[in-house]
């Protein structure tokens, strides 16, 4: 038996077919769905899809380039620490070198002097509120624990000048924090007292942990110096900062003590960072980025150092200036620098008031 069918009947056959195909599965529909695009935001996503290809590019290159520069040159990196510090010198051919800590002595005056301040900011949000008693329970746990501190004192190994004046230090925190539970009360007069007398005292642990810390790294470096004997000459060496800690920054000071005042900002360098603390290995990546994207600058644009700088800053110094001119708006803009400055990479200009804590009242 032969089955005939006309035009007609194949056309409705056909899109029947097609409708059935247009169906999901029932277990698809959760998540099925038609995906709407132009061909405009198609061709866009194709675009800048190259730029988030190219990391991956760039990372494995990346990989390649810190064995190269490790295998040629000596690194050191200076990292900040709540210890006072963590250096690691990186030889070619062999194994991290990390030098040992900085005496506890310079963690006891930073504990005690963080300590002492942190103490009025914890009282502030219930100042002159004697209604509000929500602090006191916080208050006097942290009370036992200064008064813990105070009694072991003298089996801390430190110079006895110094034990007296971190025991004073003390003293007074705990006299501050009972004068505030027998009053019941925090007070604007209370506190700003507590600040007046605790002040010199604190600059005194202040200065001793400075000495400290930059005579440890002192006699570490030159120790490193010596070893490396000529290949001193083509170290790199990092140190990382926040914000707080770019002006003056003690590890970076120290670094460049060692270092020829050309190498700054070329194989001595500052990193700014978002938190205190950073790897080795994000320093190392950190490093390794600089020193490869100077080789894509020279290669490019025939200068070794452009790509330190954001790459599109001179242009946008043009531009803003033309905008504010447009505006009616005057420029306020850094002075322009070259490439490769060996300027101190932090504020450097001399201006009027204290710089220092020995210059306050």
């Amino acid at each position: 038996m032969r089955l005939r069918s006309t035009p007609g009947c194949m056309v409705v056959f056909v899109a029947s077919l097609a409708a059935a195909h247009a169906q999901p599965a029932p277990f698809m529909e959760p998540i099925a769905g038609i995906v709407a695009s132009t061909p405009a935001a198609t061709a866009t996503r194709n675009v800048l899809a190259l730029n988030s290809a190219m990391f991956e590019l760039y990372g494995s290159a990346g990989r390649v380039f810190q064995t190269n520069i490790r295998a040629n040159h000596p690194i050191i990196l200076g990292m900040f620490s709540t210890d006072g510090g963590r250096f690691i010198l990186y030889r070619p051919g062999k194994a991290p070198l990390e030098a040992p800590p900085t005496p506890v002595v310079y963690q006891v005056m930073k504990s005690v002097g963080h300590s002492t301040m942190a103490l009025a900011e914890a009282v502030a949000p219930y100042l002159d509120n004697p209604a509000n008693q929500e602090w006191r329970a916080a208050l006097l746990a942290y009370r036992s624990r200064v008064q813990s501190a105070i009694d072991t004192l003298d089996q801390v190994a430190m110079p006895d000048g110094q034990r007296a004046t971190v025991k004073a230090i003390l003293a007074a925190d705990v006299g501050f924090m009972d004068q505030c539970v027998e009053r019941r009360a925090i007070t604007t007069p209370d506190l700003q007292a507590f600040a007046t007398r605790e002040a010199p005292d604190l600059k005194k642990v202040v200065a001793w942990a400075a000495e400290t810390q930059v005579a440890h790294w002192m006699d570490v470096l030159a120790g490193w110096k010596t070893t490396l004997g000529p290949d001193w000459n083509k170290a790199y060496a990092m140190s990382n900062s926040i914000y707080v800690t770019r002006q003056n920054n003690v590890l970076f000071g120290i670094l460049a003590q060692f270092f020829p005042p050309e190498a700054v900002n070329s194989r001595l360098m500052l990193l700014e960072t978002m938190s205190f603390t950073t790897t080795p290995d994000e320093m190392l990546e950190a490093l390794t980025r600089i020193v490869a994207d100077r080789s894509v600058g020279a290669l490019f644009f025939k200068n070794y150092y452009l790509m330190d700088y954001e790459l599109m800053g001179g242009d946008a110094r043009v531009a803003i200036s033309a905008e504010t001119a447009r505006r009616g708006m005057t420029t306020f803009l850094p002075p322009v620098v070259p490439f490769g400055s060996n300027q101190w990479p932090a504020l450097s200009m001399a201006g009027p008031g204290a710089a220092t804590l020995a210059e306050l009242p």
